[in-house]
């Protein structure tokens, strides 16, 4: 098990991660979840000792990662695919590994044999595709058999029949009672894959708790309604009973309605009551996205500001037709969680050092020169870091 409490650390005059506590339990997969630069990566270098906390501590078993006897043999991780010797083959940088750690060599074609990496074993990293470096770190995370995995964005850059085999993987590695910790940004994944989600913004805890509780706290589930088409005035009747009943009824673009407040059995029967027929009645409950969207839209440190093109669009011919803007679908309806809009004209919240405070008027060269204002050259290499 891995036990944070009270972590906390600073680089500077920064502070990534503040007064952070959690559990991650064996026999599950947690899903370690937050905006670029909240603190994630941070606290998984914390939780292997590769940084050191300004306050609080962070155990596995009981010990910190450093006073852990052959560590290696106990806590498996991922956090950067690339940290491998370009000129070494694939079976070379496991074999080291291995024999750091006191581990037989036939581990390493064991592991090889797992990430499905056999045929590339005498091949040197650095030919290796994206995909190829995440299998092999993957392996290096399996060497020792460990009873503690730490993934960090494991599946990037895998094409579909590997994502599919790293979700597996991480559910059979829980079902054997191991701890299991991942980082992702793709929700579709944690969705399928993760039962529990820990959840931080700007170092600070947001959420700790399962998947399907962090759906229903951050996510309004309503049921679809339809009326037959041809007679609007059921739609009318139908409208009226719900309210009446204490529900929320907004229509949908389609000519559904979308009903809040009430179970399917209550909007069954009250149509039933007003003698109103019904096409569809179905429920829908929001995605991990959706309510990830909802909860983070306040700790997102990085916004985008809307593209003015001052100066660069070019003048259609006479009789030319504009290109139709094409709407988003379910945009601006319930329940649809998008990032908070970018600002209009101004400057975006957190925008970074020597950034433009915002675009060129209209009637401005877009290719004069920028203000004096240099962007700041000194950042650290752990801001760097942070910003993943």
């Amino acid at each position: 098990m891995i036990e944070a409490v009270g972590l906390t650390k600073r680089y500077g005059a920064k502070t990534a991660v503040y007064n952070l506590s959690f559990q991650v339990r064996p026999g599950t997969v947690t899903g370690f979840l937050g905006p670029n630069g909240s603190g994630k990566s941070t606290t998984m270098r914390m939780i292997l000792g590769l940084d050191a906390p300004s306050q609080g501590q962070v155990t596995i078993g009981g010990y910190p990662y450093r006073k852990l006897p052959n560590a290696p043999r106990q806590v498996g991780a991922l956090l950067d695919a690339k940290a491998v010797h370009g000129g070494r083959h694939a079976r070379n940088h496991l074999l080291c590994l291995a024999q750091l750690s006191g581990i037989p060599a036939r581990r390493v074609d064991e592991v090889l044999g797992v990430v499905g990496l056999q045929e590339v074993a005498r091949k040197r990293s650095k030919g290796f595709s994206l995909g190829m470096g995440q299998r092999l770190g993957i392996a290096a995370a399996l060497l020792g058999d460990p009873q503690v995995l730490l993934f960090d964005e494991p599946v990037n850059g895998l094409d579909p029949e590997g994502i599919l085999w790293v979700r597996n993987l991480m559910k059979s590695l829980a079902a054997e009672g191991r701890t299991v910790f991942v980082s992702s940004h793709l929700m579709s994944e944690m969705a399928l894959t993760a039962e529990h989600l820990i959840v931080i913004g700007r170092g600070q805890l947001l959420a700790d708790m399962s998947v399907r509780d962090f759906i229903s706290a951050n996510s309004a589930d309503f049921a679809r309604v339809r009326t037959p088409d041809t007679d609007p005035q059921q739609r009318e009747k139908l409208t009226a009973a719900l309210t009446e009943a204490g529900g929320q009824v907004l229509p949908e673009q389609d000519g559904a309605l979308r009903v809040t407040g009430l179970p399917l059995p209550r909007i069954s029967d009250l149509a039933h009551g007003a003698d109103v027929r019904l096409w569809e009645l179905s429920p829908h409950q929001a995605s991990l996205e959706e309510a990830y969207m909802r909860m983070t839209q306040g700790a997102v440190d990085y916004r985008s500001t809307v593209d003015q093109r001052a100066g660069l669009q070019q003048q259609l011919p006479p009789g030319a037709m504009a290109q139709p803007q094409l709407p988003v679908p379910g945009q601006n309806q319930p329940g649809w969680y998008a990032p908070p809009p970018p600002q209009q004209g101004g400057q975006p919240f957190a925008m970074p050092q020597g950034a433009p405070a915002a675009p060129p008027a209209p009637d401005a060269n877009p290719y004069a020169a920028a203000p004096s204002a240099a962007p700041d050259m000194t950042k650290s290499a752990t801001d760097n870091e942070e910003s993943r």
